[in-house]
């Protein structure tokens, strides 16, 4: 199961209506299971690295099943570095993305970046939340 091209724009357009919220300009990323990108949008002001960085949070909280954030602590830890390699370079360990549970099984994740780490993932869990909702 993944999320398809239509809930990924709900979770891009809950995630930027946050955003507004918190007077704050993001990029947003929303990709497959395995890390893939399915949809991504680049708020007007938004930082060019906002956009790396809302993928590579996107893709390690989809490759662990968890919010990114809950991975920063183990970031230096020898298998992480490892892992983040042979997946690509990709993986950003750093708070701003959950995963999106469909019928209870991981259907993708929604990472942003733009603001503080929480600011961050205030919007990728507004995101999160649009596609169930």
């Amino acid at each position: 199961m993944s999320v398809t091209l239509a809930q990924a724009n709900q979770a891009i357009a809950a995630a930027i209506g946050k955003a507004h919220v918190l007077g704050i300009n993001i990029s947003v990323a929303v990709c497959d299971p395995g890390g893939r990108l399915v949809a991504f949008a680049r708020m007007d002001g938004s930082h060019w690295g906002a956009g790396y960085g809302s993928q590579g949070k996107a893709v390690a909280s989809a490759g662990f099943a968890r919010p990114s954030g809950l991975l920063a602590e183990r970031a230096a830890a020898p298998i992480m570095g490892g892992i983040a390699q042979a997946e690509g370079g990709h993986m950003f360990y750093a708070k701003g993305a959950v995963p999106i549970f469909i019928d209870g099984a991981l259907a993708g994740a929604c990472g942003v970046g733009g603001g503080t780490g929480e600011q961050d993932e205030e919007c990728a869990v507004a995101g999160s939340t649009a596609v169930l909702g």
